[in-house]
């Protein structure tokens, strides 16, 4: 409901801009004129090929990055000096801009695809190494002395007790890597492709089309919004509902 409130009054003072003419009609437009852009980039299949392929790209470049953050932060774990040391350097990397990615990915992997997948793989993997560190080691080592006690070990013990007890930091290292996975990929698209939501917002700015920039990124913010209120705030809730931590509806 507050959401829904802050886009009536965004576009009710964007409304407003545009009538008071601060600029040409051309660089502001009307929200209905974004509307009527839309509705073509629908029609003609420019928005559905760009959608499809950024959510492909997405859906790689985040999966590895997952698998292979949590891989790396489970060896950190198990190797005290390899934590050590990754942790130190995948803090450091965590605030490298994404962008700066671009001309080292270009060069080494190429203006393709994975060329944009390694940017986003850099951009996020840190991310869930860190927490896949950080929520294992910060277990309460009574958790892990009363499983042992009680015979549990190896895969019983992971599964048992460290996966669940880790589960909220892990949770946010997902929320974390999807935020740096998204922006590394529009950043990413909007210099190295010639497909895709970023290449839409290059393409807008290239023919001077504000009405196109604006629709794309529309699409950008609700794509983010959507995922957020519709996977990671819903599995983050679970977990506090199972934890005693939120009210059971």
């Amino acid at each position: 409901m507050d959401i829904g409130i802050g886009l009536v009054a965004l576009v009710f003072a964007w409304q407003l801009a545009f009538w008071a003419k601060f600029y040409p009609p051309f660089l502001l437009p009307s929200p209905f004129m974004v509307l009527q852009r839309f509705e073509e980039m629908a029609e003609n299949g420019q928005l559905a090929t760009g959608l499809e392929v950024t959510l492909s790209r997405l859906a790689a470049g985040y999966g590895i990055a997952i698998g292979l953050g949590i891989g790396v932060g489970l060896a950190m774990v198990s190797f005290k000096r390899l934590g050590r040391v990754l942790n130190s350097f995948s803090v450091g990397f965590q605030s490298f801009p994404s962008i700066a990615w671009v001309p080292f990915a270009i060069l080494l992997v190429g203006l393709n695809d994975l060329g944009i997948i390694f940017v986003m793989v850099v951009s996020s993997v840190f991310s869930m190494m860190v927490s896949t560190y950080s929520g294992i080691r910060n277990i309460p080592p009574i958790y892990i002395k009363a499983a042992k006690n009680m015979g549990a070990s190896g895969t019983k013990l992971f599964t048992g007790v460290m996966l669940p007890a880790s589960l909220p930091a892990l949770i946010t290292g997902l929320r974390q890597a999807w935020s740096f996975s998204w922006h590394a990929l529009i950043g990413a698209e909007i210099l190295m492709a010639t497909v895709g939501l970023g290449a839409l917002l290059e393409f807008g700015a290239e023919f001077v089309q504000m009405d196109e920039i604006i629709a794309s990124m529309a699409v950008i913010f609700l794509i983010g919004l959507l995922a957020d209120r519709l996977i990671f705030s819903q599995i983050e809730e679970r977990v506090r509902t199972k934890r005693g931590l939120a009210a059971r509806s």
